[in-house]
């Protein structure tokens, strides 16, 4: 997935039907206080609808995926990026990938893409398998970490593909979203574990969305193309 190894790297369908209720979290300054539960089935629910507006007006947002979960930011937004490792506790130089939420979406952050990598987009995407491919000018030195190469997936899980595709209808072209917790810490694989990593570090309005714990529990497989 989501995040990669410290200091290196760590098809398009459509999305499935999300969990019948999903809890989001509004974490203080300290713990999570309150839960508000709400329903959702549609993946342009307002749930995931208040997600993405989250996401595109500068916040982050925790979300779930196959992997671990993540903490995003608008990767098209530098102020929101640069919180995003305040929060992380990362060094700038460390790159994160950037989540998309669908293969048309490659070419604004990569070039020169060769033919090997697009069958393994198309066999292995939707799912955990991030590709190393050589920037576009879109893809800045705040995400790459001043590297000339991006970080790209497609994740498989429901909730995080409806995200992906809500900022999407915004005008946002993907998420940076390394594994959600502290530098060094270990990944999360639920909400839970989000809320007591990364809590007291998150502002009022920021959100983590409970999708229920994830199938693999480590960070996806990253191809260096």
């Amino acid at each position: 997935m989501v995040g990669c190894p410290s200091g290196q790297w760590e098809r398009t369908v459509n999305p499935p039907a999300l969990p019948s209720v999903v809890q989001i979290h509004y974490p203080p300054q300290e713990l999570l206080k309150e839960v508000m539960k709400i329903q959702i089935s549609p993946p342009n629910s307002s749930t995931i609808s208040l997600g993405a507006m989250w996401l595109k007006s500068g916040g982050l947002v925790a979300f779930p995926t196959e992997t671990v979960y993540g903490i995003g930011a608008d990767a098209g937004n530098r102020e929101a990026i640069d919180r995003l490792y305040s929060v992380k506790g990362r060094p700038n130089n460390h790159p994160v990938i950037v989540h998309i939420a669908e293969q048309q979406l490659v070419e604004y952050w990569a070039k020169e893409i060769p033919d090997y990598a697009r069958s393994l987009m198309k066999e292995f995407w939707p799912g955990p398998m991030t590709l190393i491919l050589r920037r576009t000018s879109h893809a800045a030195n705040w995400i790459t970490g001043g590297q000339d190469f991006v970080g790209l997936r497609i994740p498989s899980h429901p909730v995080a593909l409806a995200l992906l595709s809500e900022l999407h209808k915004l005008g946002g072209r993907g998420v940076a979203a390394p594994s959600a917790n502290r530098f060094g810490g270990v990944s999360p694989t639920s909400a839970q574990a989000v809320i007591e990593e990364l809590g007291s570090f998150l502002s009022p309005g920021d959100v983590v969305i409970d999708g229920g714990d994830c199938e693999v529990g480590i960070e996806s497989t990253i191809v260096d193309c």
